[in-house]
């Protein structure tokens, strides 16, 4: 006999005072019209949707009480179910006023759907109606996670109980041809078992929105294989094969409900937890890129993860299945997703904490220097250091800034690590990190170097643009070993030359750069202590404001005054070579050093130099 799970309600309107107004005004009335509205209220409440419902009443006229007997239409939704806002209220009750430790998640009774949404499903729906179909359409996963957490979620994955996503893109096609409207091209991303890609997915875009379509699976593994064999199951099969309990549950379109056929997925969303359906080891080994997406979810909603999960985590052949099955592609989504996102420190503090750290961030053979045991560590705290500290400096970054200034603040300790490419090349590690581990931009391995060597030269130059230099220092200045070719200047403009040269070859990442330099002037405040913080926040502000007195902010932007051209002309020369560059290079810090200067005197300068090496020569 198939179960089914029911509830017994009973409102007594002295006990329940959000019945008392509605009650004591249909009394008056009539008693009988009165319970039918009651029963009618109830009726509407969310949960209720699709159910049926047998009322009995007794008691008197005066105090009457409502027995409810609901039969649940789904009887995996276990009730009752207290809302959060008295949960929260009972819990402050026992603590004497004040927040319990570990408060519930504040999470929704009710989907309420955006106007572009109704618009999505009432269309799916259509397409259902017109083909007769008995397709069963359900949001899967983090739309139904973040929607009940209140939050914007664009990301809509359709599950169908009975066809392929493909084939049911097809069918919308048909429907918008036979109401006279355009199709859409549909996309289809192939399955890829050896990289735990089981589920073939087509994509369409309706009302301006990209879905996603995939059908609902079960797996079944033969003896020694980890490479299931796909084929149609039940809603609550293809639950229990999701990575996390919270991203398990269903919005189910043609009812209108949320269904949690794990039986613990709003509760786990509810108190914060981070669980898997099946056994987590089961779970990562069957996609380790699960393990990532724990950490992620873990880090992003600050829940807590288990501690069966995180011992799975951390075991053998769980970190080998990392490395061998899933694609790098993959990897570095999930570990771009971390660093861009609210608890970027906290992910990495995970990743270390379950050793994965190396795992992810694979380095390259023949390092130099070694990597020590704990430099994981060295280099999590750096980033949550740098991410304080740009917190503290309250600076408007761009995300792209934020997300290398992150990176750039990770892989601070590795700075000078290097190794030797297959042609002999000596690269620094992060470009490894980047173009071979996560397989992201190879623009972000040179931003990252550039960011590296920006700040070896900000450590330089600070001294002698902050407020305790001396002149010991401003000899030192002139013999910068990364600037070698100095024109002959006063030493107070040197560090005008120097900087302007740093900033225009850093360009809008100055700040950035300026930021991570003050992780290392002096005293680190990797240890976490208040009062170093607030001095690299003061430090940086004192360089900052040095740099926008002396009109630097935007010196990138500024045009030579004497192009090459014109330099070959002056010198007489044919063709350009590196006299025109080392020219070049001099006029623009002739160009810095006396900013009011005119194209005139610029010549004129060139012009008294040249005859003064031809003199010496």
């Amino acid at each position: 006999m198939k179960r089914v799970n029911r509830l017994s309600i009973y409102y007594k309107p002295s006990l329940a005072s959000s019945f008392i107004s509605p009650v004591s005004s249909v009394l008056s009335a009539n008693f009988s019209v009165g319970m039918a509205k009651i029963s009618d209220k109830i009726t509407q409440l969310w949960w209720f949707y699709g159910c049926s419902l047998t009322k009995t009443f007794t008691g008197t006229r005066v105090t009457p009480v409502i027995e409810t007997t609901v039969r649940l239409k789904n009887p995996q939704f276990r009730f009752p179910r207290t809302r959060v806002s008295n949960r929260c209220c009972s819990s402050m009750s026992q603590t004497n006023g004040n927040l319990p430790e570990n408060p519930p998640v504040m999470v929704r009774e009710t989907i309420d759907l955006t106007d572009k949404e109704k618009k999505i499903f009432d269309r799916l729906l259509q397409v259902l109606f017109h083909f007769n179909l008995e397709t069963q359409l359900r949001v899967a996963g983090g739309w139904v996670r973040d929607k009940l957490l209140g939050k914007d979620c664009y990301d809509i994955d359709i599950a169908l109980d009975n066809m392929l996503g493909r084939e049911f893109c097809e069918k919308v096609n048909e429907y918008l041809i036979s109401t006279g409207e355009e199709t859409q091209g549909i996309g289809v991303i192939q399955s890829n078992p050896d990289q735990s890609k089981h589920l073939e997915t087509a994509r369409m875009r309706l009302f301006d929105v990209w879905i996603d379509f995939v059908n609902l699976r079960s797996e079944d593994y033969a003896e020694n294989s980890r490479i299931p064999t796909m084929r149609f199951g039940s809603a609550e099969q293809d639950a229990y094969r999701r990575d996390l309990t919270i991203n398990s549950l269903f919005y189910n379109i043609n009812t209108c409900l949320v269904e949690d056929f794990t039986g613990r997925g709003l509760d786990d969303l509810k108190t914060g937890k981070i669980v898997t359906p099946l056994p987590p080891k089961e779970t990562f080994l069957d996609d380790p890129l699960r393990v990532l997406r724990a950490i992620r979810f873990s880090a992003r909603f600050e829940f807590e993860m288990v501690e069966e999960l995180k011992a799975a985590a951390k075991e053998t052949d769980v970190k080998s299945a990392i490395s061998d099955k899933i694609s790098r592609e993959r990897v570095g989504h999930e570990v771009d997703l971390m660093v861009s996102g609210n608890q970027p420190a906290k992910a990495m503090a995970y990743i270390s904490e379950l050793g994965l750290f190396w795992v992810v961030f694979t380095p390259p053979p023949n390092l130099e220097p070694p990597i020590s045991k704990d430099l994981d560590r060295v280099c999590v705290r750096y980033m949550d250091a740098g991410s304080r500290l740009m917190n503290e400096i309250r600076r408007i970054f761009t995300d792209e800034q934020r997300r290398l200034y992150l990176y750039a603040s990770l892989f601070l300790p590795l700075r000078k690590t290097v190794y030797k490419d297959t042609k002999k090349k000596i690269l620094p590690f992060s470009n490894h990190v980047f173009r071979n581990s996560l397989k992201l931009k190879a623009s972000d391995a040179d931003d990252v170097t550039r960011l590296h060597n920006a700040v070896e030269k900000f450590l330089i130059l600070i001294p002698f643009v902050s407020s305790n230099s001396n002149s010991n220092e401003e000899i030192q200045l002139s013999e910068i070993n990364w600037e070698p070719e100095m024109i002959d200047v006063p030493v107070k403009l040197k560090s005008r030359i120097l900087l302007g040269l740093l900033l225009r070859e850093i360009k809008d990442f100055w700040r950035v750069a300026l930021v991570i330099s003050t992780l290392l002037y002096k005293d680190s405040i990797v240890d976490q202590e208040i009062l170093k913080l607030e001095e690299s926040r003061d430090l940086f502000m004192e360089v900052e404001q040095v740099i926008l007195r002396l009109d630097l902010e935007k010196i990138w932007e500024v045009k030579p005054l004497i192009n090459g051209k014109e330099i070959m002309r002056l010198l007489g020369l044919e063709k350009g070579g590196p006299v025109v560059s080392e020219w070049q290079r001099k006029l623009l810090q002739w160009q810095l050093a006396y900013p009011s200067g005119g194209e005139v005197e610029c010549v004129d300068w060139m012009m008294r130099e040249t005859q003064l090496k031809r003199a010496r020569t």
